[in-house]
This record gives C-alpha cells, structure tokens and sequence, in this order.
C-alpha cells in the first residue's frame, strides 16, 4: 500500500473548504458504515456500481482487475438483502481491489473478516441478492446524500471515509 492517509488527517487540511461554495473536491460521508474486513484502513480511486437487492453487477466488477481501486456501490441502502459475501469479497483480493463500499449489506461475516479486503457497509443480513440486471456501472452515485463519482479518490480508516476528487500525491489533499 502508499503511504498512510488518515481521514482525520485529511479533514484537519480540508477544515476551511467543508461545507463552503467551491468546496465541494473534498467531501465526508455520514458516520453510518461499520467494517466488516480484514483490512482496517484503504485508500484508492473509486470505481462504482448502482444496484438494488442484485449483485451481478458487483460480482462482474470484482472479477475484473482492481489495480488497487475502491468498489462503491450504491445499493439504495437496502438492508432487506447482502450484496457482498465471502466469495465475491475472495474474488475482489484476488483480483486487486483495496477495498468495498457499500450502501447495503453484507453476509458471510467470518469469511470478511478473514480477507485481506477493506469492506464497508450498513449492516449484516443473511438472505442472499437477486441476479437479475446488474445495475449500472461507473456512473456518479449519490451514496448517504454523498456524491461519489468514478475516477474519484476514497479513504476509509478506523474515523471514517472521505472521498476527493483527486488523490493526495496529486495536489489533492495532502
């Protein structure tokens, strides 16, 4: 992994930008998230899914190469069905991703918990997604009243998750 970035870190430098006009390249989402994998902290550009109770879209996204980036899925914030599991969570680590984000749920606690895999989400359901249309992929999300767009850079660590629209080692935020 880079260098460590830490959101707390990042916010401190962004403290004068929050909530004013033009400041809207460095955002926070609401503190909603808990981590359910291996890897406390990760940072990476943000590639996205839009999906609802169905992850064929997320399943098709973690078995292609992740070249360190971060899988934000905006999936309604239902908690009625997971759409991440151990499986699909073993394909995204064993296809490079550094982490997941999810407006939904995940399953398979243990099996998270065990994968090198930074995973967020709302919280814990047993019953298993639809397969059906797989949503849509890499389009802006509006995740927690959050924008989020591809090409994005996010940070999650153990203080929470802020997204810029470029990463510190450009100029960004840092």
């Amino acid at each position: 992994m880079n260098p460590e970035f830490l959101t707390c870190d990042l916010c401190d430098l962004h403290r004068d930008s929050l909530g004013q006009p033009g400041g809207e390249d460095f955002r926070v989402l609401p503190p909603v998230f808990a981590s359910y994998g291996g890897r406390r902290r990760f940072h990476g550009t943000v590639s996205t899914v839009q999906c609802f109770e169905d992850n064929a879209g997320i399943k098709a996204a973690v078995e292609s190469p992740g070249q360190g980036r971060v899988l934000v899925i905006d999936g309604g914030g239902s908690l009625r069905r997971a759409l991440l599991g151990g499986n699909l969570a073993a394909s995204a680590v064993k296809n490079g991703w550094a982490g997941v984000v999810i407006d939904g749920c995940v399953r398979d606690l243990a099996e998270l918990a065990a994968c090198e895999l930074g995973v967020r989400a709302l919280a814990a359901m047993p019953l298993p997604p639809f397969k059906r249309d797989g949503g849509r992929r890499d389009v802006p999300l509006r995740v927690q009243g959050v924008w989020i767009r591809p090409g994005d850079w996010l940070c999650a660590d153990e203080d929470g998750i802020v997204v810029s629209d470029r990463s510190p080692q450009t100029g960004g935020a840092g």
